[in-house]
């Protein structure tokens, strides 16, 4: 993942000296960027639940940074407050989810959590309707991040940035954040079968309706933003 990100940002960075040449902006651009990537890169080597918040936190407020660099514009603007609107939804679910996680098992680190998770499911020692709702939780935060049904309105709108913006957002980096989050916390979803039922139904559901919506746009850019949801 470190790999797909590093070469994914330095592909849309040589393209964006060119592209961003003639704009005011350049180097607020390029700040951006690289936050962006550092972000990133930080996300996907957390060894720990606290790790993941903050560095998940970083990348959202740098991805409205992107998706509203043409502030002045009324579109970019309204897309921006959208994304973060909608994100934030995800992100709140996400840290009640992982206060309710250590609530259960007095610990953020993935290597002591996941055992004692497992152990006090298979003992019976905790309440199956509590774990359930911290898992729903944990997985809003991915169903924001990476614009699945219900939470998918922001992406397409997140087209109103730079193009590069677009590339990046789309291409393996901040979409699949919420993908990535999933998978580290599988070992916690998959001793909760009404989770995996869920993550099931939210990704038909997604893919039917990302596709169906992809066929029907005339922007060939919001095309590829449902596309890109559904694919997710």
């Amino acid at each position: 993942m470190s790999i797909l990100i590093t070469t994914v940002g330095i592909m849309v960075l040589i393209y964006s000296d060119s592209y961003m040449s003639h704009d005011q902006g350049y180097l607020r651009f390029f700040a951006y960027m690289s936050f962006f990537n550092t972000s990133m890169l930080g996300l996907v080597t957390s060894s720990n639940l606290i790790q993941i918040y903050i560095f998940w936190e970083l990348v959202g407020m740098c991805s409205y940074l992107l998706i509203g660099f043409w502030f002045t514009r009324p579109i970019a603007s309204n897309a921006c407050q959208k994304a973060f609107i909608t994100n934030r939804v995800g992100d709140f679910g996400l840290l009640l989810g992982i206060l309710g996680l250590y609530w259960i098992t007095g610990s953020f680190e993935f290597r002591d959590l996941f055992e004692i998770f497992n152990n006090l499911i298979y003992n019976n020692e905790v309440n199956f309707l509590f774990v359930t709702l911290c898992a729903f939780l944990l997985f809003s935060g991915a169903i924001a991040k990476s614009a699945q049904f219900p939470l998918h309105v922001w992406l397409p709108d997140a087209m109103e940035g730079p193009t590069p913006i677009s590339a990046l957002i789309h291409a393996a980096t901040m979409v699949a954040a919420g993908i990535f989050l999933v998978a580290r916390l599988l070992p916690l979803f998959v001793v909760i079968p009404y989770i995996m039922n869920l993550i099931a139904l939210i990704g038909i559901i997604t893919v039917l309706l990302g596709a169906t919506l992809a066929l029907a746009q005339k922007d060939i850019k919001r095309g590829l933003a449902y596309s890109t949801m559904s694919q997710l």
